[in-house]
C-alpha cells in the first residue's frame, strides 16, 4: 500500500526535509489587514515583521477550511492508496477539527493530532515518514503516532514581548516589568497548550545558554536521534551560543536548524528560538 504523508505548514520543516521525505504541505492562512495569504506560498515571515514594524496591527492566522482539506486529500489520493495527515495541535487551532471533518467524507484518509506546533509538530511528521517506510497499515501507523506525540518536548525562549502584548497574551504592565528586569520567558508546550515556564534574566545569549543546558540536563532521558533548533530572526551570537550548548549537553545524531514559519512569527515576532526534541517517556508535569 502506498501511503502519502501530509502536514500543515506549521510543521516548520526545512524545504530539503519536505522534498526528501515527499511530504505534502497544506498551507495555513495568514491574515494581513483586509487580505489573506497562504503561509510560505505568497507570504513569508519577513513580510510580517516589516508590516508590523511599520506600525500596522499584528497579522493573524486562520484555520484551513473543510473544503480545502477535501480538495487537498482528494488530490493526494490520486497517486496514493492512503493519506495520513498530521495537524498542528488541536489546542492551538480548529484546523485539526476541520481536517477530521473533511476526512470523514473520504476513504483511507487518517488525521493525527500532533498536540504540538512548529518543529514539535514536525517531529511527529518525520516519525510518520519513517513508519510509512516499513509499515503498510495506516491504522497501525496512526496508533504509533498517537503514542509518539506526547513524547515531544517543545519550548521557546522569547527576547521581546511586544508581539505577545499586542496579541493580548501579555499585559502592558507585565511586558514593561519584564523589559525593565531583562526577563526572557520560556514558552512551553504542555498538554496541547502553550504555558509560560521559567523566566530567565539578563543578556539574551546568556539566557539562551542557560535555557538550552537546563532543557537538556538529563540526556539519558532523551531520544538522541534528532533535535531541532528553530527560530525567528536572532543574532549570530545567539545562534552560535545555542549550537555550542546543544553540542556540549547531549550527543544528538542529527541537529537541524530551521526558521520558524508564519504561524510562530505572527504570534512571537523576532527574537524567538527554541530547542525541540523527543523524550524516551513523557515528561512528568510539575
Amino acid at each position: 500500500m502506498k501511503i502519502r504523508i501530509s502536514a500543515d505548514s506549521t510543521c516548520d520543516l526545512s524545504p530539503q526535509q519536505i522534498r526528501e521525505k515527499n511530504i505534502a504541505i497544506k498551507a495555513m492562512i495568514v491574515n494581513m489587514g483586509d487580505n489573506s495569504y497562504y503561509d510560505g506560498v505568497d507570504i513569508v515571515p519577513e513580510t510580517i515583521f516589516a508590516y508590523v514594524a511599520a506600525g500596522n496591527p499584528l497579522c493573524t492566522t486562520s484555520a484551513v477550511p473543510i473544503g480545502e482539506y477535501e480538495e487537498h486529500f482528494a488530490e493526494l489520493l490520486r497517486d496514493a492508496d492512503a493519506v495520513i495527515h498530521i495537524n498542528i495541535g488541536s489546542g492551538f487551532s480548529s484546523t485539526h477539527r476541520n481536517a477530521v471533518l473533511a476526512a470523514q467524507e473520504m476513504e483511507n484518509v487518517y488525521v493525527v493530532d500532533s498536540r504540538n506546533l512548529s518543529t514539535g509538530h514536525g517531529l511527529v511528521v518525520l516519525e510518520a515518514c519513517r513508519l510509512a517506510e516499513t509499515c503498510d497499515d495506516p491504522e497501525k501507523i496512526v496508533e504509533k503516532l498517537n503514542a509518539y506525540a506526547p513524547l515531544v518536548d517543545a519550548s521557546f525562549l522569547l527576547d521581546r514581548l511586544d508581539y505577545m502584548k499586542k496579541g493580548g497574551r501579555c499585559s502592558t504592565v507585565a511586558a514593561l516589568g519584564a523589559n525593565l528586569l531583562k526577563l526572557k520567558p520560556c514558552i512551553e508546550v504542555i498538554d496541547n497548550k502553550m504555558v509560560v515556564g521559567k523566566k530567565y534574566r539578563g543578556n539574551y545569549a546568556k539566557c539562551m545558554d542557560n535555557y538550552v543546558r537546563e532543557r537538556l540536563t538529563d540526556s539519558d532521558a532523551l531520544n538522541l536521534r534528532e533535535i531541532f533548533i528553530t527560530h525567528t530572526p536572532v543574532s549570530d551570537e545567539v545562534l552560535q551560543t545555542v549550537k555550542t550548548a546543544v553540542r556540549e549537553s547531549a550527543s544528538f545524531e542529527n541537529t537541524y536548524e530551521t526558521t520558524a514559519g508564519c504561524t510562530i512569527s505572527c504570534h512571537c515576532g523576532e527574537g524567538c528560538l527554541g530547542v525541540l526534541y523527543v523524550r524516551k517517556s513523557p515528561k512528568i508535569k510539575e
